[in-house]
């Protein structure tokens, strides 16, 4: 049963420590306390515990426009987070948890400026059957998170641009993002802003819960563990190395003939690779696929290591430029 009630609002909008935080709140919670996370996400896509990132977004495009991937403990689906978005955690036992409870809040702060929403399923909150907080959920040795987002004033050209998957022909074992209309909030009352929102939250989480609530005490907060996990968020083995086998065929054609890559990846690391053509120049590409096995599946590595095995083999620089490029911007 829930008696205490902490708030503990983030400071950054790095999401490496945000999520580093929020996990090391789940797992500090007393029995009986239910911490409430506030915290946001600068140009991020966070993608669900079993996802392949490749299929869910545009990766190269997302990190060279100065983006960030990662991936969190809960399950679910990809999602796209900027300053328009708050984010909003709730951590606490998992004997604690009451599903309905923890969506009331969401509702109550929104009703508080005049908006009728409602819980849709289990795993989102709606306003006319358009979804303005998608929600997941996580338990581990029986501590727990909710936790999910409230779209308020999201750029919503970037969230299509960087949600969008790649063209290429990937096939992949891993768990598909689910779409849905959404809405900003701020676009059905100007008063919401991220700060009036953040108020309303809190608001909702005391009344529902009938208990004051306070802020999370400075003394439960260990830096140097926030820090280690953050570690853990922003590695290149959480954010890609989850045993997601994928097939990935790249594909063009060109004045000289066309070719195809095939990769197999297993833990963002090429395993298997084939380059084949139809081309007269043969030699070109003869025995380059297993010179990419170990390679990791980024378009920049992927496209150095590839432009070196061409040139060995006499490939003229404006045909390596242009099979690179355009077989490397479908990963």
């Amino acid at each position: 049963m829930i008696q205490t009630l902490s708030v503990f609002l983030s400071q950054t909008t790095d999401p490496y420590e945000n999520l580093a935080t929020e996990e090391f709140l789940t797992f500090r919670t007393q029995p009986g306390e239910c911490v409430l996370f506030l915290w946001q996400n600068a140009h991020t896509v966070v993608i669900g515990r079993n996802q392949n990132c490749w299929k869910e977004c545009r990766v190269t495009e997302l990190e060279a426009d100065g983006g960030h991937l990662v991936r969190r403990l809960s399950g679910g689906g990809a999602v796209y987070h900027d300053l328009g978005n708050l984010n909003f955690t709730f951590c606490m036992k998992k004997a604690d948890a009451d599903v309905a409870r923890q969506m009331q809040v969401i509702l109550r702060a929104v009703a508080f400026f005049g908006l009728d929403a409602q819980a849709t399923g289990r795993n989102d909150a709606a306003i006319d059957g358009r979804k303005f907080s998608g929600n997941a959920f996580f338990d581990s040795q029986g501590c727990y998170y909710h936790h999910g987002t409230l779209l308020l004033h999201v750029d919503a050209a970037a969230m299509s641009r960087f949600l969008n998957p790649s063209r290429a022909k990937l096939a992949s074992k891993g768990v598909d993002s689910v779409r849905s209309r959404v809405v900003n909030l701020s676009s059905l009352c100007p008063d919401i802003t991220v700060e009036t929102m953040k108020q309303a939250m809190i608001r909702a989480f005391s009344e529902v819960y009938g208990l004051p609530a306070e802020p999370f005490r400075k003394e439960r907060f260990d830096r140097d563990e926030i820090q280690r996990l953050a570690a853990k968020f922003h590695s290149r083995e959480w954010i890609y190395g989850p045993r997601i086998p994928f097939t990935n065929h790249l594909d063009a054609r060109f004045d000289w003939g066309g070719a195809e890559l095939t990769l197999q990846v297993n833990r963002g690391v090429i395993e298997k690779a084939l380059l084949s053509s139809d081309s007269m120049e043969f030699q070109w590409f003869e025995g380059i696929g297993p010179q990419l096995v170990g390679c990791p599946y980024e378009a920049h590595a992927l496209g150095v290591l590839l432009d070196d095995l061409l040139k060995e083999r006499n490939v003229p620089e404006t045909v390596r430029q242009e099979l690179c490029s355009r077989l490397l911007a479908q990963i």
